[in-house]
């Protein structure tokens, strides 16, 4: 198979779909790998890098479109690549079909198969092509929250663990999976009182008995979820419904309830937001303020860090685009039926049921009535 990568167009974003390790990998199996000059650089890796890995580097993104069977991303493709879909295109990235019902069109149009990172889920429950960005963003939403609470960026100016004499700030916590628990290790170790709210007892019990007094678990509902807010002075917004638009959480009222200069990190934003008053921003203009209330609502996070997020993505996506390379996309099902999962488009349809629940008048295939 011809497998390929480009250089991310989405605002700041410097992680690439292959690194040249992964190069080496398809290769080694009897693959072609096709990469745009430059693609890596943001992730600090050359074009020397790539050619001695057996990759042949390409001048332009389109000569790698129209080159490649497989196209292997990161994030979802940006309107000037709509063009280059095709029925016999496979597009291995991060798709978040469920906010983006204009690129769910074009992918369905063109018929193109959308094999998303963020549905594929393996058969103990888990999402491992997520986990790796959930953990680094996670991570970063107490970091960029601790930095927006600063007094220049419309923050309070409250420093999350204060100092001998001083309060702590108070981090809440709206979600207890992979982001939530990233967060939550992070916002303990700078050393806020932190409260993490979920419906899931068992992720509760799991926190609590690793952090024992130093948080406070409380089961998700409207009423906690108000009670919390009112004295935090950083919120994270991290729940996720695989394939599906996030809850909205957060509601608009809570904002005037809250204290002036306090941050709402929406690390949902990909899949549609967790608050009411969310909506996407970019690196270059990351933050906006709505009654009070600073939102940071990057699309991208892991972007940011883009060395660390590509290696650690692509530590996880690779044995999965082995096996779709080696036996092409409906063999592959076959051999691995986790990989149905993965699969948003497929010849027209829409294969993703949360993705089809998104939006009204959507029509849910089977994946396995079509391979």
């Amino acid at each position: 198979m011809k497998i390929g990568t480009v250089k991310e167009i989405k605002n700041q974003e410097y992680r690439v779909g292959l690194t040249p390790d992964n190069v080496k990998a398809y290769v080694s199996h009897g693959h072609e790998v096709y990469v745009e000059k430059g693609a890596g650089l943001g992730s600090g890796f050359s074009n020397e890098q790539y050619k001695k890995a057996g990759a042949k580097i390409l001048n332009s993104a389109k000569q790698v479109w129209e080159k490649v069977d497989m196209m292997v991303k990161v994030k979802e493709p940006l309107k000037p690549e709509y063009k280059y879909f095709r029925e016999d295109l496979i597009i291995y990235t991060y798709l978040h079909l469920a906010a983006d019902q204009e690129l769910t069109d074009k992918m369905l149009k063109s018929k193109v198969a959308g094999v998303a990172y963020e549905t594929l889920i393996e058969k103990d429950g888990s999402i491992p092509l997520l986990v790796p960005m959930s953990q680094i963003a996670g991570r970063l939403s107490i970091q960029e929250g601790a930095k927006y609470l600063e007094k220049r960026f419309g923050g309070s100016g409250v420093l999350l663990s204060g100092v001998p004499g001083t309060a702590k700030a108070n981090v809440v916590i709206l979600g207890a999976g992979t982001v939530g628990e990233n967060a939550c290790r992070i916002a303990v170790g700078m050393g806020a009182n932190v409260t993490i709210l979920d419906v899931n007892l068992k992720r509760l019990e799991y926190l609590d008995h690793i952090y024992g007094s130093r948080i406070q678990t409380l089961m998700s509902n409207d009423q906690n979820i108000e009670n919390a807010v009112k004295d935090a002075d950083l919120v994270v917004g991290a729940v996720l419904i695989p394939g599906k638009s996030a809850p909205k959480l957060f509601k608009k009222r809570y904002l005037k309830q809250m204290k002036a200069g306090s941050v709402f990190v929406d690390v949902a934003i990909d899949q549609g937001g967790s608050g009411e008053t969310s909506h996407m921003t970019t690196h270059d203009d990351p933050i906006y303020i709505v009654d009070k209330i600073v939102h940071y609502c990057v699309g991208n996070m892991p972007g940011a860090v883009p060395r660390t997020s590509t290696i650690a993505l692509t530590n996880t996506t690779l044995s999965y685009g082995l096996q779709i390379a080696k036996y092409g996309l409906a063999k592959a099902c076959k051999k691995n039926d986790v990989i149905y999962s993965a699969i948003n488009t497929y010849k027209g349809k829409l294969t993703c049921k949360n993705v089809a629940d998104s939006f009204k008048g959507y029509k849910y295939t089977d994946i396995k009535e079509l391979i």
